[in-house]
């Protein structure tokens, strides 16, 4: 009991001394710097009992300020707090942290890239700490805190550099513009663009969204940088070898990013093209690990971005791929009678006739200067074109009379969209029907939404039935058919597969399995010790 009683009155005694010397501090005013020697002696309670050490956390922030030729040794102290065993006093610790640089911001980097470190906590309550002092941080000194995040993004350990990028991507939005000023914004450009250089593909994710967040993703300039980078990280000089699971993952993620930003002044010719060029010849080869039908990831990827295709080199070239491409899913009508349905995959073909009507634009004589191509074209537009009449008639009829609340559920969402997709086919298969081929009609993807599809799904439900696709003018119709079937027996199929895949999520794959296959090599990112980093 003895030994305990001691020890108590020991640190009861430390105790008293510490308020003394937060009274000696608080009372001298001007003087403060007079009284180096209280001050040491705070410093030197972080050695002490829990209740010292949460004082001293409290009055080393307080005063720090005060004694700028002590500034080292007095955030190696705090550091020491924050490193304690007990969750408490790092608790308490962290929660001062901030104060340290708030009358003193050249060490504002050195708080961050602690603060930083620190987000590998494991506890949630301390975590929240941590995530509360970088946001008081970053809204007392923008530029500073910026700086030392980055400092642990570009040379710190994988684990800090995952959530230093992530806690940016979510927060910087909460933190606002008012904060987040033209200089520290640029500084914050200019640091993400050198982590781009080297970056996993959920790095690079949390990266564009920070970029997208800055004044690049309003202004034209700003999205065709954006847009740059995209062009540049998804290496499109590169062959494309469709086995390669990383490059096709990183080309589906860079377009996603890319999307946003095309428009009447920013086109996207260049991704266009090497879809056309390098991707549609590999096409059919290309499988994914997961499961998931990457090619028709691939084929709506492509269809969005032909809405915003500018002039092209070689325009023939990539609609000759285009063309090889879109046949392979529209058969010829059989010679004789078949007893097999053939397979109509409408969900590749939208995205492919699609993409063909937009560049046949830039080259429209491709489909007239061959007479024998142009008339086995009109047969396969005529037997699919039948071939989805009957799959229209029964989706209109499945979803007619259905009340919005109805119309929302899984099931007939799907058949709404299915709707959308036969009806844009026929549409298209109108206009390239036409003699010579038109390329003039509109329309909006199955699966992209706009401000009036309720409206649109309301009214598709009482439309009138399409009149079926023939050969020849209308008045000659029954002529012309009578004539066909004596040469070829025609075989209406009485419905299509549609592809229930139709969700606009394209997955994401990792840019590389690690850093060490990125450009510049990898080299060690080992963090060192706080002390250190010097700023």
């Amino acid at each position: 009991m003895w030994k305990f009683d001691k020890k108590l009155i020991m640190s009861m005694d430390s105790i008293e001394k510490l308020y003394k010397n937060f009274g000696i501090l608080a009372d001298a005013k001007d003087k403060l710097a007079e009284h180096e020697k209280e001050y040491l002696e705070i410093l030197t309670a972080v050695k002490g009992s829990p209740k010292e050490k949460r004082l001293a956390s409290q009055f080393i922030a307080r005063f720090f300020k005060y004694f700028p030729k002590l500034a080292d040794q007095a955030i190696d102290a705090h550091l020491d707090l924050c490193e304690d065993e007990d969750m408490a006093i790092r608790k308490q610790a962290i929660k001062d942290l901030p104060a340290l640089c708030k009358d003193n911001k050249e060490h504002t980097a050195r708080i961050a890239d602690i603060l930083a470190q620190l987000l590998q906590a494991q506890d949630p309550s301390e975590l929240a700490v941590v995530h509360n002092s970088v946001m008081s941080l970053m809204k007392t000194d923008p530029r500073g805190a910026i700086s030392g995040f980055f400092s642990q993004i570009i040379n710190g350990d994988d684990g800090t550099r995952e959530r230093c990028i992530k806690f940016l991507a979510t927060k910087l939005k909460a933190i606002g513009h008012d904060v987040i000023t033209k200089e520290p914004e640029d500084l914050l450009i200019s640091e993400c663009k050198k982590v781009l250089q080297d970056v996993t593909a959920d790095e690079f994710h949390s990266i564009m969204e920070v970029l997208a967040w800055t004044r690049l993703g309003s202004t034209v300039n700003g999205q065709q940088e954006l847009v740059d980078i995209t062009v540049e990280q998804a290496e499109l000089s590169e062959p494309f070898k469709h086995t390669n699971v990383e490059q096709w993952n990183r080309l589906v993620q860079c377009i996603k990013h890319a999307l946003p930003f095309f428009s009447s002044q920013i086109d996207s010719s260049r991704f266009v093209s090497y879809i056309c060029v390098q991707v549609l010849p590999h096409l059919s080869l290309i499988t994914s690990p997961d499961g998931r039908d990457v090619q028709l990831e691939l084929l709506k990827l492509l269809a969005e971005l032909a809405v915003f295709c500018g002039i092209i080199d070689k325009p023939e070239e990539k609609v000759q791929q285009l063309y090889n491409t879109l046949i392979t899913y529209m058969p010829l009508p059989p010679a004789t009678e078949i007893t097999e349905v053939p397979k109509l995959q409408f969900s590749h073909v939208e995205c492919l006739m699609y993409a063909f009507h937009k560049l046949c634009k830039q080259t429209p004589e491709f489909l007239i200067k061959d007479p024998e191509q142009l008339k086995e074209f009109r047969l396969r537009l005529q037997y699919f074109a039948r071939g989805i009449q009957g799959y229209i008639k029964k989706l209109r009829e499945a979803i007619s009379g259905k009340s919005e609340e109805e119309l929302k559920s899984e099931e007939n969402q799907l058949k709404v969209v299915a709707l959308k997709t036969t009806n844009n086919i026929n549409t298209l298969i109108k206009d390239l029907f036409h003699s010579p081929p038109s390329f003039k009609s509109v329309i909006h993807l199955s699966w992209k939404t706009t401000t009036n599809d309720k409206k649109n799904e309301k009214h598709s439900t009482t439309q009138k039935r399409h009149t079926p696709i023939t050969f020849g003018n209308d008045s000659n119709s029954n002529k012309r058919n009578k004539e066909d079937k004596s040469k070829r027996e025609l075989y209406t199929p009485p419905s299509g597969k549609y592809s229930s895949n139709i969700s606009s999520n394209y997955g994401r794959g990792r840019f590389r399995g690690n850093r060490a296959g990125g450009r510049g090599g990898y080299r060690p990112r080992g963090r060192g010790t706080w002390r250190k980093n010097f700023y």
